[in-house]
């Protein structure tokens, strides 16, 4: 069972919007999913309870307890998407330590890139004990027909962590389908948005497996 957590210590970096999409997409494939919310503003709780259909739970657990207590929650699930704090604190290192595999959404943006360095070194702190935790970045509300997104990979690329080839554009699709409690793949499962998703999952999952 991959456990994926989606961290940023930066915020308005699109985390839950990343947490909610991948989560409803895995649904979609007919995998169990659980989605954890450990971020105290409860944006994916939110969400949830705006949500009409029952495709898969959504759990707040804002607490530096989350790679303890996953084992016992997360009975029965295929995957466990974390939508992680903005902030490095326990709860986001408690995230890291409960994950198979880290997603860092990084804006098109040099405050962005700069940002990183803090949620690189919490990731490099944990790999000492977790010699196996994968992590990457994604170019997350990329400008569509812009060069912002390759500027941005070359940037990050003097961090030791990768980048996945898939990224998410800024698409008012993922906006209005929020609004309602659903992800882009359930209001239109052909557009370019839940494309940009598939992408990223397909990745993901290859990277778990890989």
């Amino acid at each position: 069972m991959p456990i994926l957590a989606v961290l940023n210590l930066k915020g308005g970096v699109g985390k839950t919007t990343l947490s909610t999409n991948i989560a409803a997409c895995l649904a979609a494939q007919d995998q169990r999913v659980l989605l954890i919310d450990a971020d105290s503003q409860a944006s994916a709780l939110d969400w949830k309870n705006a949500r009409e259909e029952d495709s898969f739970p959504v759990v707040g657990i804002p607490k530096p307890t989350i790679h303890k207590d996953i084992t016992n929650i997360s009975k029965g699930y295929d995957w466990v998407v974390i939508d992680g704090p903005p902030h490095a604190n326990a709860v986001a290192k408690s995230a890291i330590a409960a994950a198979d595999v880290v997603l860092i959404p990084v804006q098109p943006s040099p405050y962005d890139v700069w940002a990183s360095r803090e949620i690189v070194a919490l990731i490099e702190e944990v790999k000492t004990l977790k010699d196996d935790l994968k992590a990457a970045f994604v170019v997350n509300r990329k400008i569509v027909g812009t060069a912002i997104g390759r500027d941005v990979s070359k940037a990050l690329a003097d961090y030791p962590i990768g980048m996945m080839k898939a990224s998410i554009c800024q698409r008012v699709s993922f906006a209005e389908s929020a609004g309602s409690g659903k992800a882009v793949i359930e209001t239109d499962q052909y557009g370019q948005g839940a494309r940009e998703v598939k992408a990223l999952v397909k990745e993901l999952m290859g990277m778990i497996n890989g």
